[in-house]
Order: structure tokens, then sequence, then C-alpha cells
């Protein structure tokens, strides 16, 4: 089966252009993971091989066809998925969607492929008429190719990016960037999950992560915790069970790293001994409030698998930018 990543960098023909289909407004569907994209590249052998999919393939009928013809030309296109062929395909219920398709040039599909094969972060903005595209990528998104038209705008878009990279997830964003309006999609690595201690709660974020699809791994020493959270991007977690103060130097050298979620357990108690230890250290208040202890949101949690729901729902909340409460309290789109 052809990489998506393959499609994008060129295989035999990398100087090619590349097509492709990304979601440019939907309703429906239930909740839709971010990100979505389809591409099609021409080959030396003058075939078009496609890689991608949409809404779990849903869509790809529809989305192949337009790819290839993305190869010449922006186009938008209106799709709709009946219920039974949502529910085969693992949507929650039936929807339509505006597919955009565009062109994208050969040095930013290949920068672009390149990020995906790599792990590292990549976002793709275009104007929503799909006439101008930026790609921006590494892990701090500091390496463009492409352009929106104007100096202003690509700055304006490469911050925007940036700000959505440090909530360390996969996004899409509809939004208006120096009086134009873009469409923004972002992949951010799979996050993955730092585990400080043993017990039966470090089994239950273990078993939680997998069912995020995040990585995860426990350590035991002060060493190994300093070591990993220094190589932290933002959308790696730390969860540190253990209360020994020789942690303190772990978390230290996450706040000046400056990456990633840095979350403790432990009792107010725990967490105040902690904080006067830390101040001690040279740690700031502002620093200090980039730790997340006693970390969790409250739910009410009993068990260790109840914790562990807390604790991941806050990681969440936090990645996304939201302030946590009932769906049923909130007047916004549900998914977005």
């Amino acid at each position: 089966m052809t990489q998506l990543s393959d499609v994008l960098a060129g295989g035999d023909d990398p100087a090619a252009p590349v097509g492709v289909v990304r979601v440019l407004a939907r309703h429906g569907f239930g909740t839709v993971e971010p990100g979505q994209l389809l591409a099609a590249r021409g080959t030396l052998m003058g075939e078009v091989v496609t890689a991608g999919d949409l809404l779990r393939g849903a869509l790809d009928a529809p989305a192949v066809e337009l790819a290839r013809s993305a190869l010449a030309a922006p186009a938008t296109q209106e799709a709709h998925v009946a219920e039974d062929d949502a529910v085969a395909a693992g949507l929650a219920c039936a929807g339509g969607a505006t597919l955009l398709a565009h062109p994208l040039e050969a040095d930013p599909a290949g920068a672009l492929g390149r990020a995906f094969a790599g792990g590292v972060p990549a976002a793709l903005v275009s104007t929503v008429d799909g006439q101008r595209t930026l790609v921006v990528v590494g892990n701090d998104l500091d390496e463009a190719h492409g352009g929106l038209g104007s100096p202003e705008l690509d700055e304006a878009a490469a911050a925007h990016v940036r700000g959505l990279l440090r909530r360390g997830a996969t996004a899409t964003d509809r939004t208006e960037l120096a009086g134009v309006e873009v469409l923004v999609d972002l992949w951010v690595p799979v996050p993955s999950l730092l585990v400080v201690g043993a017990g039966a709660l470090g089994e239950a974020l273990a078993a939680q992560a997998a069912v995020l699809g995040w990585g995860s791994r426990a350590v035991a020493t002060v060493a190994e915790t300093t070591a990993a959270v220094e190589a932290f991007t933002d959308a790696d977690v730390l969860v540190l069970l253990d209360h020994d103060p020789a942690f303190d130097e772990s978390l230290i050298a996450g706040l000046r790293h400056g990456r990633g979620f840095l979350g403790a357990l432990g009792s107010r108690r725990t967490q105040a001994a902690r904080r006067e230890r830390l101040l001690a250290a040279g740690i700031t208040e502002e620093q200090l409030a980039a730790i997340h202890g006693p970390v969790g949101l409250d739910l009410g949690a009993r068990t260790p698998a109840e914790t562990a729901v807390s604790v991941v729902a806050e990681v969440l909340a936090v990645r996304s930018g939201r302030d946590p409460g009932a769906l049923s309290a909130g007047r916004g789109q549900i998914g977005a």
C-alpha cells in the first residue's frame, strides 16, 4: 500500500506536483479526527497514485477523482454520506462535507511528506479557494515552503500554527488571518506518556494511553526521567507518581526545557512541600504554574482506572485549550 508520505515526497518523480483534498467544512458525522488529507501524484509511467483517506474512507470515491483534477487547478465539491454508509465506515452518523482540492507544488509537498515520514510536526495552510498554499515543518515549525501571497499573511499563518502546536495535538482550523480566510491543517506526532513510578495507577495510565493511541513507557530513576523531559516535544506528557524529593531535579529540567505537559500526583500537602523546595531552588512562581499538580480533573475518581481517566482528561483539556465542563452546558459546536 502506498504511504501518504511517499506520495507527497515524490517517489520516482519528486519534481511532479501533487493534488490534495481536504475537508473545508462539514456537518454531521459525529466526532471526526482532524487533519483529514488525501493526496494524488502523477508518475513517470503516466499513472496517478493516491494515498490517505477522508472520513474513514467514506468519501474516498469522490475525493480520489477530485484529487486527480486538483493536479491542474483548485476546486471545491459538496459530498454527502448516507446513514448506512457512514456507520459502515465507523462514523457516528450521516453527514455532508465541502471538499477543497488544490495543487501542491513539489517543494512544499516534499517537505510535508518528509515531515510525515520523520515524525515531526507539519502544517498545511491554504487560502479557502486553494489558490495559495504554505507548508511549515519542524519541531518548532520554523521551516516554511511555499507562500500565501504576502509576507504579512505568511508570518500570521506561521504564528498561528505555532500557537496551535503549543496545544500538542493535531488540529484543523478555518480562520481569518491578516484579513484573509484560510484553512489550516496541523499534524502533531502522537504523544508519548512518561510515567514515573510503579503500581496499579501506572498500569491504568498505560492502559488509558493505549486507548488514545499514545505511546507510553515507565521509568523509575531520576536520571532516566530528567533525560526524557529534556528531550520532550510539546506533545509529550510526564506524570510523576513518585513523591521522592529527588525528582525535583527532573521537574526543574522540564520547566527549564519548557516543552510538554508536566503533571505530578500527590496530596495538597505533598504539592505544597514540593512547591517550597522548587522556589528555594530558584524556580519562579510563573514557572511553577506549568506544573499540573495534583494532576487530573475533579471527576470524583476513586479507583486507579478512574484516576487515570481524570489525568488524561486534564491533558486533553490543556492540549486543546479548553476549560473543562459538561457538553450540555456549552453552546459551541460538538467535536470542534
